[in-house]
């Protein structure tokens, strides 16, 4: 199965985020790098959509997770379609609405 990965606004707003604090500690080299990482272990999820796990906040199977230290990356299944909704860092808790 190959199901379609897309980023949320909320998701690419967090992205954004991540950029512009490297740059504010002068270490925009690393906030790429961490970025273009972040992207990396997005693009499996095309082949393996359920290789992450739920996220145990919420115990919704449609719910999960990857984490990519110091991130975690929360996804949506949607058939088969992925969707990227927060790239949050790895002690954040969710919570709900």
């Amino acid at each position: 199965m190959s199901a379609r990965v897309t980023f949320a606004e909320s998701a690419l707003l967090d992205l954004e985020g991540v950029l512009d604090w490297y740059v504010s500690q002068e270490a925009s080299d690393v906030g790429r790098r961490l970025v273009g990482e972040v992207v990396a272990s997005v693009e499996q999820l095309a082949s393996f959509p359920e290789s992450g796990r739920i996220v145990p906040e919420f115990e919704t199977p449609q719910l999960r997770e990857i984490i990519h230290p110091p991130f975690r990356i929360i996804y949506r299944l949607d058939g088969e379609r992925v969707r990227v909704v927060r790239v949050w860092r790895s002690e954040r808790l969710m919570q709900e609405p």
